[in-house]
């Protein structure tokens, strides 16, 4: 073979190589890359369930918030509730409500504002508010002090006359003159009871007691009851205690130089001096249990009658100078009213006729309680009508 023919052949070789590299890489450049799989989609968050609307509770009160003492307490009663449920609850009031057809008014103005829960915190409230009840079949009533109810309307009660037991205890030990007196309200078996309890307080420590009572015909009336409170001193009345709203009476009494209670709330500062002791109510377990059945969908009607025993009706701020023997027969007492162990109204009691009213170890319930209509022994005067 020629160096030309050999040069021919390895031309053509090379040739070949080249054409055969070219034809790989082009197929190399035409494979298209897959393509990358989309994200899948995120998943979309549920919508929070809508925050439930709040209870609406509305209070009547039949004097000012600043009396010291009943609607003074009802009122830290609402504050409790406040703190107890925060954010689940709205509350409002509407004070000085007379016991009269303004009192209907503003509870039917309370229920169509949109309050479910309506409490009306005087006795005088009973009729108006059976009177709007039927209305409005969705809210709930609660009337204090009162007996009668309705599908939508229940009663509550503070056992007040424990408290005016334990009043009377003291008020026996510290008397001078054995001469009590009392500045009544209105004259309904609950105010009746009490002077009674007090009484009957006073003589388990001191036989000779008797009490003398002034009516002033309403719940808050401060001047008629400073000028009740200066008739009882003049009298002779050296301890006095009150069912009536205002602090007046303790007041009178630091004035005049004599003893008294607190009623309701805790009325030392009222008159530091003459202060024997507060028979306060304590509101708060009551309305935060009808609040909490409300929000639960367990409310019923019905009637409740609460005191110390469940932890409604307490003797605070007992002053110094109080013998030891009086504080101790209270503490006894209180441990028996908690226990359910004492009872105060217990036979042989009589009423200031001098007839039986209970025959020895008989036991008062409720509806006797409920039904107090005279006076016992040592109570001077006659029951108004």
């Amino acid at each position: 073979m020629t160096d030309l023919n050999k040069r021919s052949l390895m031309k053509v070789a090379a040739l070949t190589a080249l054409t055969s590299a070219v034809l790989i890489g082009c197929g190399k450049k035409e494979e298209a890359a897959a393509p990358a799989a989309a994200p899948a989609p995120a998943p979309v968050a549920a919508a929070p369930a809508p925050k439930p609307e709040p209870l609406k509770i509305a209070f009547a009160y039949v004097g000012p918030v600043g009396d010291g003492g009943w609607t003074f307490a009802h009122d830290n009663g609402r504050k409790a509730v406040e703190k107890e449920f925060g954010d689940k609850v709205v509350t409002s009031f509407v004070e000085n409500v007379p016991e009269s057809a303004d009192a209907e008014r503003v509870l039917r103005d309370m229920a169509s504002q949109g309050n479910k829960l309506v409490f009306g915190t005087t006795f005088g409230y009973m009729e108006p508010m059976l009177k709007v009840a039927p209305d409005f079949k969705d809210v709930k009533f609660e009337h204090a002090t009162g007996y009668k109810t309705a599908d939508n309307m229940r009663t509550y009660d503070s056992r007040t006359y424990e408290g005016a037991y334990m009043a009377g205890i003291i008020a026996g030990s510290m008397t001078k003159t054995n001469t009590l007196g009392v500045v009544a309200s209105i004259p309904i078996p609950e105010v009746i009871r009490n002077i009674n309890s007090f009484t009957m307080g006073a003589q388990s420590v001191n036989p000779k007691v008797k009490t003398k009572v002034v009516w002033v015909n309403g719940w808050f009336d401060p001047p008629k009851e400073t000028e009740a409170a200066t008739s009882l001193i003049n009298g002779g009345a050296d301890v006095l205690m009150q069912n009536t709203d205002s602090s007046a009476v303790l007041q009178t009494a630091e004035k005049l130089g004599k003893r008294a209670f607190g009623w309701d709330s805790d009325m030392t500062a009222y008159g530091p001096k003459a202060h024997l002791g507060s028979a306060v109510i304590n509101w708060a377990p009551y309305y935060i249990k009808a609040t909490k059945d409300a929000l639960e969908g367990t409310w019923t009607t019905g009637g409740v009658w609460w005191g110390v025993k469940e932890g409604a009706i307490d003797m605070v701020s007992v002053a110094d100078d109080v013998p030891a023997e009086a504080k101790a027969k209270v503490d006894e007492v209180r441990a028996g009213l908690k226990a359910g162990t004492y009872n105060i109204w217990k036979g042989p009691l009589v009423g200031q006729d001098g007839k039986e009213v209970l025959a020895k170890d008989a036991v008062a319930d409720d509806k006797f309680l409920g039904g107090v209509k005279f006076y016992v022994k040592g109570v001077e005067g006659k029951v108004p009508n």
